[in-house]
């Protein structure tokens, strides 16, 4: 039985149902509105934050998004990201049949959970995935005490 179950955090699911409901409330009323080939969404891509011995990392999940479009700043314990993914180049709107990829600016804040040495952190980006490596400072890393026999 698999009850314990880990499920990805989605912030914007509650709003996305709230939104479709709203819709449908407006539709049966006023009636159907034209939908258009593209509409306004926004785009969060997930983002998974765990630590290490020595490092908190951050991964973030960003296919099809060129590294020159990253932005990576720190503020206090607020590592923000923001950036952009567009639409193929070729296909203008207008040609398209299905669009489930999400594009547009995005923008994540993530507060820290714990202190790092914001002058160290060191970034990666390798097959669609962000890596974030933020040291811990001396102070938050575990130590080892030893116990002495007396």
């Amino acid at each position: 039985m698999d009850r314990w179950r880990i499920q990805r955090f989605d912030p914007f699911r509650e709003l996305s149902d709230m939104q479709t409901e709203i819709n449908q409330a407006f539709d049966a009323y006023f009636g159907v509105r034209p939908r258009t080939a593209v509409q306004e969404r926004i785009w969060a891509p997930p983002i998974d934050v765990y630590e290490t011995r020595d490092d908190l990392i951050v991964a973030v999940e960003l296919p099809g998004v060129r590294e020159k479009d990253i932005h990576l700043s720190m503020t206090g314990d607020v590592l923000s990201l923001r950036g952009q993914r567009g639409i193929a180049a070729e296909a203008r709107e207008e040609n398209y049949h299905r669009i489930e990829r999400w594009s547009g600016t995005f923008e994540r804040h993530v507060q820290l959970p714990i202190p790092v040495q914001a002058d160290k952190i060191r970034a990666s980006y390798h097959d669609g995935v962000l890596e974030i490596r933020l040291p811990k400072l001396e102070e938050v890393k575990p130590r080892e005490i030893k116990i002495e026999v007396g």
